[in-house]
C-alpha cells in the first residue's frame, strides 16, 4: 500500500507543507513558522494535513518519507546565534581569518564596521607544514592536549581547526581531531575533512562555519526524529540537491529553502516549455532569485552574514525585501527592510501587535483581499487579516511624513511609494542573476511563487521590460514542490594543483575515482540504482600566475583546453596562452527518483 509523502519549506515567516496521498493527490498547508500554539511549524503542518489534533500522534507506519527545506542554519548564522565555537590555527596566524582577503565592501568609505567572527576564541597550535606537505615543525601535542582541556573546562564544545597546507597533508589536523575527541569534544570539524582546498582563509572560515551550525542543525534534526521517530529524513542542501540527515552539514545548508524554490521554478519552466526563466520568490522574510536555462548556475563561494566560505550552491542572489519588510520613515526618505516583521508579531494586519510591513501596502492598494486570505491571524490564529488596524497606522505613519516634509500625501500614495522601492530593490536583485552574467532579462520569462511574488510581479516585470509571467496554482508553496521534486545530491572537492598537460589530464582521473567512489556508494546505500546515477566530473583551470580558476567539465584534453578559451574570452575579453594549471577536480552525484508533475497529481488545494 502507498504511503504519505510530505515536502516542508520552513521559512522564515511561513513553513510551506506538501503531503501526496496514497492516490497521488496532493495536500497543502501553510502554517506560521513561529506560534505559541505549537512547537515545531514543520511538525504543525503534517498534522494540518492529516487532520489531526494538537499533540495527537502522527502515524508513522503511513508516512514513506518526509523532505525539508529549513532556514535554522541561515538564521543562526544571520543572527548570531550558533554553538560557542574555538578556532585552532597555525602559530602566528591567530588573526588570519579576521584579517581574510582584505576586500573592502563599500571602497570609498571611511568608517567600516566589519561584521563579527563566528568563532568565540582564536589557540594558536606549535606547528608547521611546508607547502608541499612537509613537516617543518612537529606538532606539539602536550601543549594542544593543554589548551583543548582549558576550553573544555571553560564551557566551549565545538572546535574548528585550521591548518596551514592541510589540504595537502592533513597529518596534524587528524592528530588534533584524535586530542579533541579524547578530551571530549562532541563536535571537531577540521579543514582537510570539511573543504580540502587551498587557500587558508576560504578553508579556514569554511570550516568555522560548519562547526559554528552543526550543533543547531543536529539539535533541530533530533527534535524532528523525537516527533517522526525512523520516517527518512532527507534535508535540501544550497546544490539544489537532497542528502540525509545524517549527512548534512552546516556549510551546505544555509540556501536549503531557497534552493527548493529554484528547483521548482526550473520545473514549472520546463512543464510550460520555456527555455529561460527567471526565478522570483518573494516571501515574507526575503526575496529571493534564480535564473535557469536548462542548466542550472553554480558559485563555490557563499556569503551570508558577511561571512564568507566555500560551498557548492546554486547562483542564487537574496534581498531583504518580503511580505514583512519594515515600512518606515528615516525623516527625509522613505526605507523599505532590511528589518523583518517576521512569522511573529508580524505586519499590522495579522493582528499581532506588529509594524507596518510591505504585506501592509499591498492590502491598503486592494492587491490582497482578506476574504481569500487564510484565516490564521489574530491571537487565536482563526481571523481574517485585520484591515482596519492597518489603515489606522497608515494614518499615523502619513500624518508624520506630510508633516515633517510639507507634503500632502495620501495613505495610497505613501502606500504605492512604498512597494515602488521595494521592487527597485528586487529588479536590482534579478539584474545581478541575468545582466551581470550578460544575459539578456529580457528575453525570459518570470517565474513567481512564495506568498508575496503574486503581488509584485507586474511591477518588476514592466521595470525589466520582461513580458512573460508564470503564476503555478501551487506558487505560494513552490519551494517545498521544488524539494519535492529534488534530487539526491553529493559533491566532493579536492585541490591538486600542478601543470595541466596531457600527462596530468590522464593521471587526474586517479584522484576523481578517489573522490567520487565513497559519494557513488552513499547514494546506492539509499536504495538508487546504479543505472539512475549521474556522475559530472570538472577541472578548476587557470592560466599560471594568475589567482581565479574556471570550472570546466572533465574531456578530452583539446577539448578542455578550447572550453577554457572560449569561457575565458567571454569572460575577460581574450584567450589565454596554454600555460594552464589545474587548481582543484571536482564531482558531483546525483542520484534519481520520479519526478512529481503535473500529469502525475491532482492539484487539490483544499487546504491551502
Amino acid at each position: 500500500m502507498s504511503k504519505w509523502f510530505f515536502a516542508v519549506d520552513r521559512g522564515g515567516t511561513f513553513t510551506d507543507v506538501i503531503g501526496i496521498d496514497s492516490s497521488n493527490k496532493i495536500h497543502t498547508s501553510k502554517v506560521l513558522s513561529e506560534s505559541t500554539l505549537y512547537d515545531d511549524s514543520v511538525i504543525a503542518g503534517i498534522r494540518q494535513i492529516l487532520d489531526l489534533s494538537p499533540g495527537e500522534k502522527i502515524p508513522l507506519e503511513k508516512i514513506e518519507r518526509v523532505r525539508i527545506g529549513t532556514t535554522v542554519a541561515t538564521n543562526a548564522l544571520l543572527e548570531r546565534k550558533g554553538s560557542k565555537t574555538a578556532l585552532l590555527i597555525t602559530s602566528g596566524f591567530k588573526d588570519l581569518l579576521e584579517i581574510g582577503n582584505q576586500a573592502r565592501p563599500s571602497l570609498f568609505d571611511l568608517s567600516i564596521v566589519k561584521p563579527a567572527q563566528l568563532y568565540h576564541s582564536v589557540t594558536e597550535i606549535e606547528e608547521r607544514l611546508d607547502a608541499d606537505g612537509n613537516i617543518i615543525r612537529k606538532l606539539d601535542e602536550q601543549k594542544l592536549e593543554l589548551d583543548l582541556t582549558n576550553l573544555y573546562n571553560s564551557g566551549i564544545r565545538s572546535v574548528a581547526i585550521v591548518l596551514m597546507h592541510s589540504w595537502n597533508n592533513s597529518v596534524h589536523e587528524e592528530r588534533g581531531y584524535d586530542i579533541a575527541k579524547k578530551v571530549g569534544f562532541s563536535n571537531i570539524s577540521i579543514s582537510s575533512r570539511i573543504m580540502p582546498l587551498i587557500k587558508i582563509v576560504g578553508r579556514g572560515q569554511t570550516t568555522v562555519v560548519d562547526s559554528y551550525l552543526y550543533p543547531i542543525l543536529s539539535k533541530y534534526i533530533l527534535s524532528l526524529k523525537g516527533e517522526l521517530g525512523d520516517i527518512p529524513l532527507e534535508f535540501m542542501q544550497s546544490s539544489g540537491g537532497l542528502t540525509t540527515g545524517k549527512s548534512l552539514t552546516g556549510k551546505d545548508a544555509i540556501l536549503s529553502g531557497p534552493a527548493g524554490g529554484a528547483i521548482g521554478s526550473a520545473t514549472v519552466g520546463e512543464m510550460n516549455g520555456l527555455d529561460s526563466i527567471i526565478g522570483f520568490d518573494m516571501g515574507g522574510t526575503s526575496t529571493d532569485v534564480s535564473r535557469y536555462d536548462g542548466v542550472f548556475s553554480r558559485v563555490t563561494e557563499v556569503e551570508a552574514g558577511g561571512i564568507n566560505f566555500q560551498a557548492s550552491s546554486l547562483d542564487i542572489e537574496t534581498v531583504a525585501s518580503g511580505g514583512g519588510s519594515l515600512l518606515w520613515f528615516d525623516g527625509q526618505r522613505l526605507q523599505v527592510g532590511p528589518e523583518s516583521a517576521g512569522a511573529f508579531p508580524g505586519p499590522v494586519c495579522y493582528g499581532l501587535g506588529g509594524q507596518l510591513a510591505v504585506t501592509d501596502a499591498n492590502l491598503i492598494l486592494g492587491r490582497i483581499n482578506p476574504d481569500f486570505f487564510p484565516k490564521v491571524f489574530g491571537s487565536e490564529q482563526n481571523n481574517k487579516l485585520d484591515s482596519a488596524r492597518v489603515r489606522l497606522e497608515f494614518e499615523k505613519l502619513k500624518n508624520k511624513i506630510n508633516k515633517s516634509t510639507k507634503s500632502s500625501f495620501s495613505v495610497e500614495d505613501l502606500a504605492k511609494g512604498f512597494l515602488d522601492i521595494a521592487n527597485e530593490k528586487m529588479a536590482g536583485a534579478i539584474k545581478k542573476v541575468s545582466v551581470s552574467r550578460g544575459y539578456d532579462v529580457r528575453n525570459h520569462a518570470l517565474v513567481c511563487f512564495g506568498g508575496a511574488a503574486p503581488q509584485h510581479c507586474c511591477g518588476i516585470a514592466k521595470i525589466l521590460g520582461i513580458k512573460q509571467i508564470v503564476i503555478h496554482p501551487l506558487s505560494s508553496l513552490l519551494s517545498a514542490y521544488g524539494i519535492a521534486n529534488a534530487e539526491q545530491f553529493r559533491y566532493g572537492v579536492k585541490s591538486l594543483v600542478e601543470k595541466f598537460d596531457s600527462a596530468s589530464h590522464q593521471e587526474v582521473f586517479s584522484e576523481i575515482t578517489s573522490l567520487e567512489s565513497p559519494l557513488i556508494e552513499e547514494v546506492k546505500n539509499l536504495g538508487i540504482l546504479s543505472e539512475n546515477i549521474v556522475i559530472k566530473r570538472y577541472l578548476d583551470l587557470l592560466v599560471a600566475g594568475t589567482d581565479n580558476p574556471l570550472t570546466i567539465p572533465l574531456t578530452e584534453y583539446e577539448s578542455m583546453l578550447a572550453s577554457f578559451g572560449e569561457k575565458h574570452k567571454d569572460l575577460f575579453g581574450f584567450s589565454p596562452s596554454d600555460n594552464l594549471e589545474i587548481a582543484n577536480v571536482r564531482v558531483e552525484v546525483t542520484g534519481h527518483r520520479t519526478k512529481i508533475d503535473d500529469a502525475s497529481v491532482d492539484h487539490s488545494l483544499a487546504k491551502l
